[in-house]
């Protein structure tokens, strides 16, 4: 869709605009948010991905996760198949650079997680709507991933990210909760 990429790309701009400091004070401030969650309190298995340069660092989240006992998992796609599969990690160590400097498990030292076995999936971003729809990178990873996952989805934004209103298709789903540095926002009440 014509307007999802321009969209995608006006919101690409508008991140690589902040500076280390409102992301950083941002990211704070959003952590917060996500940590005094119960959703996030009460999980014991937790899917998030290694943020790249202009995303929110999703660093300080692993390692919280790890120091309260949590399993972390993330994603290890296949580009040949645009498909993904979640795998455990229990340290840095276990992750390689791969395509688009993205960084993902290493199947030999990872063992996968089935997506029941999930408590909490954290979906990453570019833009979201107040009722949960999101505007992703382009791929589709998520978007197929999510049909198959019964727990509850969540967010992180910053504000700016979150809009009023965007186009949908109809294999979009939307997630739960988006959780930005001044809010928590229940999509479907």
């Amino acid at each position: 869709m014509e307007e999802k990429q321009r969209i995608r790309e006006q919101m690409k701009a508008r991140l690589h605009e902040l500076t280390v400091e409102e992301k950083r004070a941002y990211e704070e401030q959003m952590v917060r948010n996500l940590y005094a969650l119960p959703l996030w309190q009460e999980a014991q298995t937790v899917a998030l991905t290694i943020a790249k340069r202009h995303e929110i660092n999703t660093i300080p989240m692993i390692e919280n996760a790890w120091q309260t006992g949590k399993t972390v998992c993330v994603p290890k796609c296949d580009p040949a198949t645009k498909t993904m599969t979640f795998r455990a990690i229990r340290s840095f160590a276990q992750l390689e650079t791969v395509y688009f400097g993205l960084q993902e498990p290493i199947e030999a030292l990872t063992d996968e997680v089935k997506p029941a076995a999930i408590d909490l999936m954290v979906v990453p971003g570019i833009c979201f709507s107040k009722d949960g729809y999101r505007i992703g990178y382009g791929g589709g990873y998520y978007d197929r991933y999510l049909q198959q996952v019964k727990k509850p989805t969540i967010s992180l934004a910053y504000a700016f990210q979150v809009v009023d209103h965007l186009p949908t298709e109809p294999h979009d789903l939307p997630v739960d909760i988006i959780i930005t540095n001044e809010k928590v926002i229940v999509c479907h009440e």
